[in-house]
């Protein structure tokens, strides 16, 4: 399997509703480092599994829809806790969806789509997806 990663960066502000949050229930800030990775078994005549250049552009375009916004205020959102997880799934979707609308040019052999938020040196949550 190949894969080909890309990393940006996100800060957002939200809360996350319910007791096992514990101060996390208040506004708060979050950074992350987010890596979206593709994978597939096959590259293109010139050994490519897709363009890097593009991938970088398209989860910029991605994370700048988030970046410097209070989460809770999002209709996208709305009444969903973002937790970790749930980003890195937002964004792998989003990814997703612009690869099958054709925004990297040929995707070649991506088979999926893995997106991991870095919460902090030590933690990290991803979510993975087919194409």
């Amino acid at each position: 399997m190949f894969s080909v990663t890309v990393r940006d960066h996100l800060m957002v502000a939200h809360s996350l509703r319910g007791e096992v949050f514990g101060p996390a229930q208040r506004l708060h800030g979050a950074t992350f480092v987010v890596d979206a990775s593709f994978r597939g078994e096959t590259l293109d005549a010139d050994g490519v599994l897709l363009d890097i250049g593009l991938a970088g552009q398209e989860l910029r375009r991605v994370v700048e829809r988030l970046t410097y916004r209070n989460l809770d205020d999002e209709p996208l959102f709305a009444g969903t806790n973002t937790t970790t997880e749930v980003l890195a799934r937002h964004v792998a979707d989003t990814l997703a969806g612009r690869l099958r609308e054709g925004a990297f040019g040929e995707r070649h052999g991506v088979s999926s789509v893995v997106v991991t938020l870095h919460e902090s040196p030590v933690a990290w949550a991803s979510y993975e997806r087919s194409l």
